[in-house]
């Protein structure tokens, strides 16, 4: 789960992370009204979507040079101008893709006289089994660049979550951005405050990306938080910043019978229980010549119910010209998936081609269903089979 920027300054704010002030805003009047509470005279608008890039994005509906998503105001007048600009259009960023994101919400934050930009992020290693504190002197730019350019201005301090942070881990990030004295000490109390907001929230990533010296004291100017969703059950507040308008309509609808789908740009529609298997199966259909229309991992326990769930989200992307099943029965059986799936293509009234290909336990019992279901269900024998039967479907049909 992801959440907007001032909410992730809001979150860090009470660990006690030094940001800016800074107030949301839902209207132009709002961010107006934002600026008149903050001591100025420079503020910053910042329009808020689930994406980066934004201050070099463009909105389509203002054209090739206008400005982009974060904008320096000096008056209310600009600030408001900023505002109508923003609300409401489509900004493009080199994360959101051609398509962009609508901006429905902004930040108006005080202004800061910045002396120098760092890059702070934690994150879970699974290598390691530790939490990864990532730095950089490299701050206020696109890190995966820095990464690739100069590797060298990155550097890695792994925190053994069983001693938690340690005095030497504030040290060793001091250091690496080349900070001493008071600068040192604010660095460890800064990462010693965001390592508590990452453990407290279940946080899977914190990125801060500029961490600043911002009028004598380092401050953070952006923060990106994304959270463990399962363990948000212990979370009921920060679920509550969940912004549904910022996820696909078919990904919040798969949450609620807990399939893990991803909708992506292709035309075959996916399901399968694995991800594993689910990363096999579309590397194979795009190996037959065509592409996934989406990633759809029903999970190890699936049901009559959730099964028919599945197929009416794949089947809610009209770009879907047939479906390919790829279910490997352990502990679920295949003759419960064959009744899904023969409930799920009357209840939707299919009407693209179907191919399933079915192992495991109760495979026999499940082709049998399949079989004599009346409906024209293209059996499978293994995932290779499965791939070249559903493209060679989906091109006659076509």
């Amino acid at each position: 789960m992801n959440i907007h920027e001032y909410q992730a300054k809001e979150l860090l704010a009470k660990f006690g992370v030094p940001v800016p002030a800074g107030h949301a805003a839902l209207t132009v009047d709002e961010a107006v009204f934002a600026a008149a509470q903050l001591p100025g005279p420079l503020y910053v608008v910042k329009s808020q979507i689930h994406a980066g890039g934004r201050g070099k994005g463009k909105f389509k509906e203002l054209g090739p040079d206008a400005k982009g998503g974060v904008r320096l105001a000096r008056s209310a007048d600009e600030v408001r101008a900023a505002a109508t600009d923003m609300l409401g259009n489509t900004l493009v960023t080199i994360q959101t893709g051609p398509e962009g994101k609508q901006v429905n919400r902004l930040y108006v934050t005080d202004g800061v006289d910045i002396d120098r930009e760092f890059y702070l992020a934690l994150l879970v290693d699974r290598a390691t089994g530790r939490i990864a504190v990532v730095v950089s002197t490299e701050g206020g730019m696109d890190i995966e660049a820095v990464a690739h350019d100069t590797p060298d201005k990155i550097e890695t301090i792994t925190i053994d979550p069983a001693t938690g942070i340690m005095p030497h881990h504030g040290r060793a990030v001091a250091g690496a951005l080349g900070l001493t004295g008071d600068l040192a000490k604010q660095a460890a109390s800064v990462l010693s405050k965001v390592y508590d907001a990452f453990v407290g929230s279940d946080a899977s990533q914190i990125e801060i990306n500029p961490l600043a010296i911002a009028d004598g004291r380092l401050m953070v100017l952006d923060a990106k938080i994304s959270f463990d969703s399962n363990a948000m059950f212990r979370h009921k507040d920060l679920l509550a910043l969940r912004d549904e308008s910022e996820e696909e309509a078919s990904e919040i609808e798969a949450s609620k019978y807990d399939l893990a789908y991803i909708k992506l740009d292709g035309d075959i529609g996916c399901m399968v229980n694995g991800a594993g298997l689910a990363m096999a199966t579309m590397d194979i259909i795009k190996l037959n010549g065509m592409f996934p229309a989406n990633f759809l991992d029903v999970g190890g326990g699936a049901n009559r119910e959730k099964v028919t769930a599945a197929f009416k989200i794949i089947l809610s992307d009209p770009a879907v010209k047939g479906i390919l099943v790829n279910i490997f029965g352990g502990i679920m059986r295949c003759d419960i998936i064959a009744e899904g799936i023969i409930a799920a293509a009357k209840d939707v009234n299919l009407s693209v081609p179907l191919v399933v290909r079915l192992e495991g336990t109760n495979v026999a019992e499940g082709k049998a269903i399949l079989a004599n279901s009346g409906l024209p269900i293209v059996a499978a024998n293994d995932l290779g089979d499965a791939a070249r039967k559903i493209v060679a479907e989906v091109k006659n049909a076509a």
